[in-house]
């Protein structure tokens, strides 16, 4: 790809809003970004592009999400949390091989890109011992074009779903020849994920915190999600989930704590000491009953906070832009104040700050950053009235609006079409393996 400039009316350039602004990609890289008025001057031979009536924000950075669980999208909808995952995940993950697994990482990640996101943590668990169906994710990735962080998870308790299960020194293996196979690949990376602190042993614990800090990369981990998890873990361990992790020695600064919503001003205070970050998932959490995790108090204490979508039959939306809206009404709401998170606030939390909690240079318009750019359409009813754009952004938009999304400068999405699978069929082929599934609520009637 040749140099290239990319101006438009409004940016979200270095994580603030700058009107008639300019970005200079060189490749897949952002090298430049500012007013237009002092870059384009600097820019004589490269090819401009005006992008009238948009504008421009960083790729969403999804920090939690398990691709196949799209395909459960609407059936296990109003359940309990226990009679959703074991009445639903659990059966279906049993069912599902390379080929389902590949489809439906496609149309998980067809969607987000659709929605503007264009990192996405996929947190994957169906090992079969070994990284066959590893494999069957990342290659669909690839083809859908998203920039990957594939969470390879650790699970080794007594009793668990056997597909799930691995020894640390199988755990090690497989790890470490993923990561090999995907090095100099730059849209892939891998991290090791302990499933929760009652999934995965002290050693294997120390484990995956000893190989995160080999490859300077985060710990990804289920942090308290539901009270039954906190009330369990009190049990076994007579500490809650984040007194567990930090007895063990793993609380620090790369730990990501997907979820923290059942935790106590004691919790709090290990995870900022710590310098661990939190993956706040809002959507799944109300979805599934788990409650709201105290975002404004962990903002107050400094502990860093990025956003998560989460599955897809556990949320049934694929879009940040969702999730920065639910992260700020539902902040307000439980502080009892309007001014509790603003639209900057959540924008920055589902871009800049996922790029910060993964360690990658994604999701901000700056000089040094991958070029994941998504392009909004002015035009759109839900950004009107223009004058106020920068809120309705947050507070009104509709898909309607992404309309171009870019990663590592490569055109994904053009007027709102998935450009790199046939998206219809990738559809057809979800109906057709899903047509004999049943909801577990048995409430559904047939759609035909």
């Amino acid at each position: 790809m040749s140099r290239r400039v990319i101006t438009a009316p409004l940016a979200f350039v270095d994580d603030e809003w700058l009107a008639d602004a300019a970005v200079v990609l060189d490749g897949d890289e952002i090298v430049a970004s500012g007013p237009a008025d002092a870059v384009l001057p600097t820019e004589a031979g490269s090819d401009v592009e005006h992008w009238d009536d948009r504008a421009i924000v960083p790729g969403g950075v999804n920090g939690h999400g398990h691709a196949f669980q799209t395909l459960l999208r609407g059936f296990g909808d109003d359940q309990p949390f226990m009679a959703w995952m074991g009445g639903l995940v659990h059966p279906t993950a049993a069912q599902l091989g390379p080929d389902e697994l590949a489809l439906a990482t496609e149309y998980d990640f067809a969607e987000m890109l659709r929605m503007g996101i264009t990192t996405a943590v996929e947190y994957f668990y169906l090992h079969d011992g070994g990284n066959e169906n590893a494999w069957a994710i990342l290659d669909a990735g690839r083809r859908v074009g998203m920039r990957t962080v594939f969470a390879r998870c650790m699970f080794d308790a007594a009793g668990g779903p056997t597909r799930y299960l691995e020894t640390p020194e199988l755990f090690e293996r497989n790890f470490r020849e993923l990561r090999e196979a995907t090095a100099a690949d730059p849209l892939l990376e891998v991290h090791p994920a302990p499933h929760s602190v009652l999934g995965t042993s002290e050693e294997m614990l120390r484990l995956g915190s000893a190989l995160a800090g080999e490859y300077d990369v985060p710990l990804h981990i289920h942090v308290a999600d539901s009270q039954g998890e906190v009330d369990v873990s009190r049990e076994r361990f007579g500490q809650s989930p984040v007194g567990r992790l930090d007895a063990v020695g793993v609380l620090d600064e790369r730990l990501l704590a997907v979820h923290a919503v059942r935790v106590d001003e004691d919790d709090l205070a290990l995870l900022a000491e710590g310098g661990s970050g939190v993956v706040h998932n809002p959507s799944t959490n109300a979805f599934l009953g788990g409650g709201i995790a105290p975002v404004a108090q962990m903002v107050e204490r400094g502990i860093p906070v990025c956003l998560g979508t989460d599955a897809g039959g556990a949320n049934s939306r694929r879009s940040l832009f969702d999730e920065m809206r639910q992260a700020a009404l539902l902040a307000k709401a439980t502080a009892r104040d309007g001014r509790a998170m603003t639209a900057v606030d959540v924008l920055r939390m589902g871009t800049s700050a996922g790029g910060r909690a993964l360690r990658m240079p994604v999701g901000k318009i700056a000089p040094g950053y991958k070029a994941d750019i998504v392009s909004l359409d002015l035009t759109a009813l839900s950004l009107r009235p223009r004058r106020t754009v920068t809120q309705n952004i947050i507070y009104s938009m509709l898909p309607e609006a992404v309309d171009r999304v870019l990663v590592g400068g490569r055109t994904v999405v053009e007027e709102g079409r998935v450009l790199t699978i046939d998206t219809e069929a990738t559809a057809a082929r979800v109906d057709a393996l899903t047509a004999r599934w049943s909801p577990i609520t048995g409430t559904h009637p047939e759609n035909r």
